[in-house]
């Protein structure tokens, strides 16, 4: 899952940073308002926090309106060193989804992140279900007809885009959108590789195949009779 942060604060952004990618999500950081709103605007993002106060000519608030302006509906964290409830209700009716306070604890962070990010996709609960796999997010664990199924955090993040649009085609250029950071090279065979890894895991032993190649379009993960 990928997530836009604009934080002027280095110290802030790379605390929200590590964490966040400890978690398998891919990031793309910046300080400024300008390039915030660029990248919501031609990039697919499953989340995106925004400070308040950013570099350029418009803080978060601002960033937030237009971004809803511009028909973006992807959820939306705030956050704020102020507790002044005005720029609370400002943000919120900006079209923010929550509100974050400074000095934040990265677990309270994360929750926000997998509520908001349950709520958009329609999962309810760490537990995402399809044929015979069992993916559980907290436990970071796969599980496919009984047998747990070990994946690096790629491998993970990329299963787990899969399940949360299951019976959907996907593009390669959506995968790499949703599961790689912005600087990644989008002529690059990344997505295809990773598609073999996790197959070689996932569906190798089973008669039942869950990852079909759509041919001139992408992949679908679905279960075929």
């Amino acid at each position: 899952m990928r997530i836009l942060l604009a934080e002027d604060e280095k110290s802030v952004a790379n605390f929200v940073i590590r964490g966040l990618k400890a978690e398998r999500f891919a990031v793309d950081w910046t300080m400024r308002s300008s390039q915030a709103l660029l990248w919501a605007k031609v990039n697919e993002y499953d989340l995106a926090i925004f400070d308040i106060k950013l570099e350029d000519e418009k803080n978060g608030i601002q960033v937030c309106r237009a971004v809803r302006e511009k028909e973006r509906m992807f959820p939306i964290i705030m956050l704020s060193a102020t507790h002044d409830t005005a720029v609370k209700i400002e943000a919120l009716n900006a079209g923010a989804d929550d509100y974050l306070t400074k000095p934040f604890a990265f677990a309270e962070l994360l929750a926000r992140v997998k509520a908001l990010m349950r709520r958009e996709k329609k999962v309810s609960g760490p537990i995402i279900r399809y044929a015979d796999v069992i993916l559980d997010l907290n436990a970071h664990s796969v599980i496919r007809g009984g047998r747990t199924i070990q994946l690096n955090r790629k491998e993970f993040s990329l299963l787990e885009y899969l399940m949360r649009n299951p019976e959907t085609i996907l593009t390669r250029s959506m995968i790499l959108e949703h599961v790689w950071e912005t600087l990644t090279d989008p002529f690059t065979n990344t997505v295809d590789v990773h598609i073999r890894f996790l197959r070689n895991k996932l569906d190798r032993d089973y008669k039942q195949k869950l990852i079909q190649t759509v041919h001139g379009y992408g992949y679908k993960f679905e279960l075929r009779t």
